[in-house]
């Protein structure tokens, strides 16, 4: 049988192809040649723990726990639900956004600044009045501080929870350094650079988030109306219930997100660890022959 129409390597291949074509988008392949086959000096070396954790299949589920979470802040709310067309264009969101990300992580120094230039470009250009009538801008570096560090958090929780190979304390710790490199670049003032200094950072931010009606109707597209076909939607719900199963119990009060019942809940996890292994096999690259 031809591995690459049938059999379990075509399956694979389909699924992956499925996968990578949502998360990266028709450029997809050119922007992924781009990256990995320049030429050059990088942000980050092969082994840093930038890569291991943006490298895993756990980001999915971080991704989301991410966007929760971030949409507590009222003025980042704001600027998203203004300026963002999450709704209009979702997967166009998430697709530049995973490019970001593969950039800054896998790509050249020159690529990598200049994806932070565009980016601090579109943030020069995103100010408003939020509905409670403070001002916002998205190139402030606190409200850039929430965002990051609310990334981050995520991310590295998702991958202790649901990563194949999980960090040690000094990785995780490198993580968090790794990812300030960008943040700094991006104009986040002092980023974290430690675990210790991300909690405290994410403490600190506590007084400033609050409910909103818009983070609230946000969560409820996130999770309920993802613009996807059926088939998709049993395998999304299990992403979606792990990365509410991943907030904050005080997170998921304030989007008036239900708790599920005590054993219910026990079964998240599970599910969530054999839905990234899935993911993480159909987005394997495939094995060279000998």
């Amino acid at each position: 049988m031809d591995a690459s129409t049938g059999g379990v390597p075509g399956l694979r291949e389909r699924l992956g192809s499925a996968v990578f074509a949502r998360v990266a988008g028709p450029a997809g392949p050119e922007n992924r040649a781009r990256i990995h086959g320049t030429p050059g000096p990088r942000w980050f070396g092969p082994h840093r723990p930038i890569r291991i954790v943006h490298g895993d299949a756990s980001m999915f589920i971080g991704g989301l726990r991410a966007l929760l979470l971030q949409s507590l802040h009222p003025l980042a709310m704001a600027a998203v639900e203004a300026h963002s067309g999450y709704r209009g264009d979702p997967w166009g969101r998430l697709q530049r956004t995973s490019t970001f990300l593969a950039v800054t992580t896998y790509g050249t120094a020159e690529h990598a600044q200049q994806a932070v230039d565009r980016v601090r470009a579109i943030h020069g250009q995103v100010h408003g009045t939020a509905p409670s009538g403070e001002p916002y801008d998205a190139a402030d570096p606190h409200l850039l501080g929430w965002v990051h560090v609310a990334e981050v958090d995520s991310f590295l929780l998702a991958h202790r929870r649901y990563g194949a190979e999980p960090l040690d304390t000094a990785g995780y710790d490198g993580y968090v350094a790794d990812t300030a490199r960008v943040a700094k670049a991006l104009g986040v003032t002092d980023p974290p650079r430690n675990r210790k200094e991300l909690v405290a950072r994410l403490a600190a931010y506590r007084g400033e988030l609050r409910p909103t009606e818009e983070a609230r109707e946000a969560a409820r597209f996130i999770l309920l109306h993802p613009p996807l076909p059926w088939v998709a939607r049993v395998p999304y719900a299990v992403l979606a219930a792990n990365a509410v199963a991943a907030l904050p119990p005080w997170a998921r009060a304030s989007l008036d997100l239900p708790r599920l019942p005590r054993m219910a809940e026990a079964g998240v996890t599970p599910t969530g660890r054999a839905l990234t292994a899935a993911i993480r096999w159909a987005m394997a690259p495939p094995r060279r022959p000998s």
